[in-house]
């Protein structure tokens, strides 16, 4: 499968578009206003521990105090019975659950058995705040690289379960054990899979130097801190979704494409990457039509190719999905349109879950199918169609209804909740796209205009609000962009537009 990295920086936001097969897969936003925290390592302070829940609130500085679980927390001398299953990392691997010499799980202990008020502690969080809800931390520390990831404070080996072949299992489990530092955890990637101990080697050694730096930092302060910062979109990316199946990065930005390239030899110097500075005239998500699939995924309904559609509906917990017929009549009988209608939907429900990144507990209702073969056939091209999400799902089957129960990791914000605010104009029963959103839709279409040598001025017409907000948070952004079109921006107010309303008119 072709696979590409499209990257477009603009002031103060950054987006990078996995392309496959000339398809949007997935799409990664990075705004200065608004930077993820998945990865970032705190020094907090425990504000409330709830021994009713087996969790407590941890102070990590940001606006809602963090939630850490038991399952998340152990003390020195009980830290190696069991790493968490699910969340425990920013990174894209699977843990598995580590158990006593009798093969016996170990229990966990209460939370106020290892947590006490005011307590300091070092945690890492594992999924951004969401909704109304603040970030969850663990306290299992683990840094990734590009082949490992190290657990500083769990002394144990684990392999990727995506590495399927059992002789390269054994091979990584053998060279890994032996490299691995006294007392530390080394958890081996799937882009590690055909490495040699040198590449592995380079890796762990930084990865090494880097958990002693944030050790370093923490002795320093004595305050709340953040003391470990994860790289920054455009370098996660490639280090932890640059593989083989990519053909190439393409990016936007000189500024950018000279950091990668220097990133790229620095830290990984054995990766072969092919990096191409975009040179297009058109913006270059329009160019490779990736403005057009974002807005279609925002859209609650979704048409399918044979007529049928499906209809997304999401609340902070909770995602419904709806399978309709549609325009769809079919050919043969009612019950071949709808086993038809199904299969088709299933692949695109996994393709619009990875698009989306739609987390938490997920229902499908399907078009109600009699035959028992049926329902299984629809079960397993939904999972099917999963297998190449990186987000760990749990998939029940298809009940008589038509249902389908799912839960998908839900780590980052979903793209609805990235782009778009409550409407003020409904009371929070609909979404419009942001002011930062509209603003930098705005700057996109006056660069459109850069190449046009006769336009001499370009009026914006927009809603008033989104004037204030413009003038507030980006005048320098329009100064610097008139300066390199050498074109005169005017903003007008109109009245009675809405936020996400606006016309560009251009002078000559």
């Amino acid at each position: 499968m072709a696979a590409e990295l499209i990257i477009n920086v603009t002031e103060g936001e950054v987006r990078v578009a996995l392309l496959e097969n000339g398809t949007l897969a997935e799409i990664f936003y990075e705004r200065d206003h608004g930077l993820g925290i998945v990865g970032n390592i705190y020094n907090g302070r425990v504000v409330k521990v709830l021994p009713g829940m087996d969790a407590a609130f941890v102070d990590i500085g940001l606006d809602k105090a963090a939630f850490l679980y038991v399952a998340d927390v152990l003390s020195a001398e009980d830290q190696a019975p069991f790493l968490p299953a699910n969340e425990t990392t920013a990174v894209d691997e699977e843990f598995v659950i580590v158990k006593n010499e009798l093969d016996e799980a170990v229990p966990a202990p209460q939370i106020n058995d290892l947590l006490k008020e005011g307590q300091e502690i070092l945690v890492q969080v594992s999924r951004e705040p969401i909704g109304t809800k603040g970030a969850r931390v663990t306290t299992y520390n683990s840094l990734p690289g590009r082949y490992l990831v190290l657990l500083p404070t769990v002394d144990h080996v684990g392999i990727s379960r995506k590495i399927e072949d059992d002789v390269e299992r054994q091979r990584l489990k053998e060279l890994v054990t032996a490299i691995k530092p006294e007392g530390m955890g080394l958890i081996v990637r799937t882009v590690s899979e055909g490495r040699k101990e040198v590449d592995l080697q380079h890796d762990l050694e930084f990865l090494v130097k880097l958990w002693e730096n944030i050790n370093q930092k923490k002795e320093k302060t004595k305050s709340l801190n953040l003391v470990y910062q994860d790289l920054r979109l455009v370098q996660r990316i490639i280090r932890d979704l640059y593989s083989d199946e990519i053909d190439r990065v393409v990016i936007d930005s000189d500024e950018c494409y000279h950091d990668l390239r220097d990133f790229i030899a620095n830290y990984f110097p054995g990766l072969v990457c092919e990096i191409e500075r975009y040179t297009g005239i058109q913006p270059i998500f329009q160019a490779y039509d990736i403005e057009i699939e974002v807005n279609k995924a925002l859209e609650q309904k979704i048409w399918l190719k044979s007529g049928g559609y499906i209809v997304v509906e999401s609340t902070e917990a909770l995602t419904a999905i709806d399978v309709n017929t549609g325009r769809f009549v079919g050919k043969k009988n009612l019950e071949d349109t709808i086993l038809k209608t199904n299969l088709e939907a299933a692949k695109e429900i996994a393709f619009q879950l990875r698009l989306r990144n739609i987390g938490g507990i997920i229902i499908i209702d399907f078009i109600d199918m009699e035959k028992k073969n049926h329902r299984e056939r629809v079960n397993v091209a939904l999972e099917e169609a999963l297998k190449r999400d990186k987000a760990k799902s749990n998939v029940l089957k298809i009940s008589e209804l038509g249902l389908v129960e799912m839960t998908r990791e839900r780590v980052r914000n979903s793209i609805a909740r990235m782009l778009c605010d409550p409407c003020p104009h409904c009371e929070g029963r609909g979404i419009v796209k942001s002011k930062a959103t509209v603003t930098f839709e705005i700057v996109r279409e006056l660069k459109s205009f850069g190449y046009d040598l006769e336009v001499k001025e370009l009026i914006v017409m927009i809603n008033p609000e989104l004037l204030d907000y413009i003038y507030d948070n980006e005048s320098l952004s329009l100064d610097n962009l008139e300066y390199a079109m050498r074109k005169k921006i005017t903003l007008k107010m109109i009245d009675h537009f809405q936020w996400e309303e606006y016309e560009v008119i251009a002078k000559t």
